[in-house]
């Protein structure tokens, strides 16, 4: 049986039960559950609060899970990324008051406030900085001002709430952050977990093309492909019509009206746009 772990709450939660759902896995109904079994997929689903879950799938306790990378670093959890999945992005950095340090060198010395004691200690570590970690749990913003940090390093989005306490961003991120498929380092290759994969891969393809169908004359169809390449080659159908073709193929999301209007002005007509539900490419 397959043993996973998934968020229980927090930002990670709803996104990861969206994927799993949409992968064909059954998902709890019930906040307060926390196991669930699927039986069509002999598969066991663990709800786990997501700083916990490197550590479960570390200790090889569970054959998977769906946490954040910052949190897997973080862990020091003998956890490898498998898939990043797409969600939860976040960026971390650091933030002083202004004009007390202009890059990571300056921290030399210095209180650092963050709620990542164990990611921002290695990430000092490999790059020789010798500063000292106060380690918060939850919001850091108030820490410099609250005078028991000099720097914080937290999750920052527009910068907004750090302007708010009277911070500036100082140098590059430390780290780009968002969901990911973990299991246990040197762990063994397993049917089911390569499943899951090609699952999770096939949802994440769907969410990011979609299938445009139209007609165009045959004698334009060369430049209409140009336009939808597909993935690997655009389904190309005869009509009653001999001076006219049917195209299918896939297009990204992101793309779709702007080939829709270029179809239309090469001569496309009757373009159709369906949703992706899954795929496997």
């Amino acid at each position: 049986m397959l043993r996973v772990a998934v968020p229980n709450k927090g930002s990670l939660a709803e996104p990861a039960a969206d994927m799993l759902r949409e992968s064909g896995y059954r998902q709890r109904t019930d906040p307060r559950e926390l196991v669930l079994h699927d039986p069509d997929n002999d598969t066991e689903f663990f709800f786990l609060r997501p700083r916990d879950i490197a550590t479960y799938v570390g200790s090889g306790e569970l054959d998977v899970g769906i946490t954040g990378r910052d949190l897997l670093l973080d862990s020091g959890a003998p956890a490898v990324e498998i898939l990043p999945l797409g969600f939860a992005a976040s960026t971390f950095r650091f933030a002083a008051r202004p004009g007390s340090a202009t890059s990571v060198a300056d921290f030399a010395g210095m209180r650092v406030a963050t709620s990542y004691g164990g990611l921002l200690a290695k990430y000092f570590a490999d790059r020789g900085v010798d500063a000292e970690i106060v380690r918060l749990d939850g919001a850091v913003e108030t820490a410099v001002r609250l005078g028991v940090a000099d720097v914080i390093a937290d999750v920052v989005s527009t910068g907004t709430t750090l302007r708010q306490a009277g911070l500036e961003i100082v140098g590059e991120p430390i780290l780009e952050s968002e969901a990911v498929l973990v299991r246990r380092e040197s762990a063994e290759p397993l049917a089911a977990v390569e499943q899951l994969v090609r699952r999770m891969q096939g949802v994440m393809v769907a969410r990011r093309y979609v299938l445009m169908d139209y007609d165009i004359r045959a004698d334009l169809v060369d430049r209409a492909v140009e336009l939808t390449p597909g993935i690997e080659s655009p389904t190309v159908s005869p009509l009653h019509d001999k001076e006219w073709v049917a195209v299918r193929a896939m297009v990204p999301r992101a793309d779709t009206n702007q080939i829709m209007d270029e179809l239309w002005e090469l001569g496309g007509r009757g373009i159709l746009v369906t949703d992706i539900h899954a795929c496997r490419l």
